[in-house]
């Protein structure tokens, strides 16, 4: 089959594909008398292989030697456990990453007032560059405190009007 066919029956642009076989994960392709490239079903099963081992985030050094463990009926599944368990060690610590970035930002959204005034705790916050991304700034801190404090005030204002 050709490069577009090839494309479409394993969910990989033809662009990939081509780049795929330039870095030696598929096989270099036959070519018809016309010089077009002419792909086969194992192939296009090695590209669906890469699609998913994509999908999974694995890198495409690791896919390299997943493909050659995959070909190799000799091969250890102890070799192909020790891949996997890596990449998700790596991805828990990514989503650990992510998450501190997000409680960061989200400190940072809390602390601002979102109004007219030219004060912005989110860019200071950001100017001073504080290494720790879970833990807010002093200055962060205190602008939530100020902020935060008029209305503790007023609720508590509320609760002993209500008792």
């Amino acid at each position: 089959m050709q490069i577009g066919q090839a494309a479409r029956a394993s969910g990989v642009s033809a662009k990939m594909l081509r780049y795929y076989e330039s870095i030696g994960l598929l096989g270099k392709a036959g070519r018809t008398e016309a010089g077009y490239r002419v792909y086969s079903e194992a192939d296009v099963k090695t590209l669906k292989f890469v699609r998913r081992a994509r999908d999974l985030g694995l890198p495409l050094d690791r896919i390299k030697l997943l493909i050659g463990l995959w070909q190799d009926e000799d091969r250890a599944s102890a070799d192909v456990k020790r891949i996997a368990t890596e990449h998700a060690a790596e991805l828990r610590a990514k989503i650990g990453e992510l998450t501190r970035m997000c409680e960061a930002l989200e400190g940072m959204a809390a602390a601002c007032h979102g109004d007219h005034r030219p004060e912005c705790p989110i860019l200071d916050e950001i100017a001073e560059g504080s290494s720790d991304l879970a833990a807010p700034s002093a200055s962060a801190k205190g602008q939530r405190a100020r902020r935060e404090a008029p209305s503790a005030t007023a609720h508590r204002a509320n609760q002993g009007a209500m008792s």
